[in-house]
């Protein structure tokens, strides 16, 4: 009978260290993370457990010298994986803009929690850094500018990256009229630069290329062919004038 008695104190005595050993643990330091502005490491027993925000800290009550409990360290555990998300969604704008379902599809695909990724994106939103209207008018400059795309195409690209139809049609509205975009001039603009890049070619295969130039760029079939019947008999001739 004492064999058997004696186990059962000893795990009682390790339970008991063990609420001890918990309630013992301290936050002894809050220290200003030297790679990330405004981050703060968290340091319980000397030891960084997290990093985070001023207003994590304050909102936890986080103070030198407090108990760590393990309720706070669950509240902690879940603020610092929230300031990750919020942090990388900051990374990803920063190295090229985005729309608001695009942002959310990648971080959640890069293994952000989807809880954690919907608020980060509500917080930018609020924050005017997320703004899905310029971000379509930007792109929609942008696209115009560099490869020359149609209004139909533009609306594909940005559908596809998650603006709203609204959203694409009154940037689109916006930024042609702001800009006076004639679309007859610049589907001829587009298609004589093509051609300085298909004058070595055959006249009719030369053709058929800018046809299908121009269609992976979302022009209507009646605007590509009265390009293309524009075209000098040579194609050495200068094209488009």
């Amino acid at each position: 009978m004492t064999e058997l008695s004696a186990p059962s104190l000893a795990l009682g005595d390790l339970a008991t260290d063990s609420v001890g050993a918990e309630s013992l643990r301290q936050i002894t330091a809050i220290t200003a993370n030297a790679r990330h502005a405004g981050r703060f490491e968290i340091l319980v027993d000397d030891k960084v457990v997290a990093m985070l925000s001023l207003d994590g800290i304050e909102r936890l009550g986080i103070r030198i010298g407090a108990r760590y409990s393990e309720a706070l360290a669950n509240r902690v555990a879940n603020e610092a994986t929230a300031l990750h998300t919020f942090d990388r969604a900051l990374a990803m704008l920063a190295a090229r803009p985005r729309a608001a379902r695009d942002l959310e599809r990648m971080l959640v695909r890069k293994g952000e929690p989807a809880e954690h990724v919907a608020a980060a994106i509500q917080r930018l939103i609020a924050l005017g850094i997320l703004d899905d209207a310029q971000f379509a008018r930007q792109f929609i400059r942008a696209r115009i500018a560099g490869a020359g795309l149609s209004r139909r195409r533009l609306k594909s690209e940005l559908w596809r990256r998650g603006v709203d139809r609204d959203v694409i049609d009154a940037a689109l509205n916006e930024v042609i009229a702001e800009d006076e975009v004639d679309e007859d001039a610049q589907i001829a603009k587009v298609a004589a630069k093509k051609l300085r890049t298909l004058r070595s070619a055959d006249p009719a295969v030369a053709r058929r290329r800018l046809y299908a130039f121009l269609a992976r760029r979302g022009y209507e079939g009646t605007a590509i062919r009265r390009v293309i019947d524009s075209l000098p008999a040579s194609a050495e001739d200068e094209p488009l004038g």
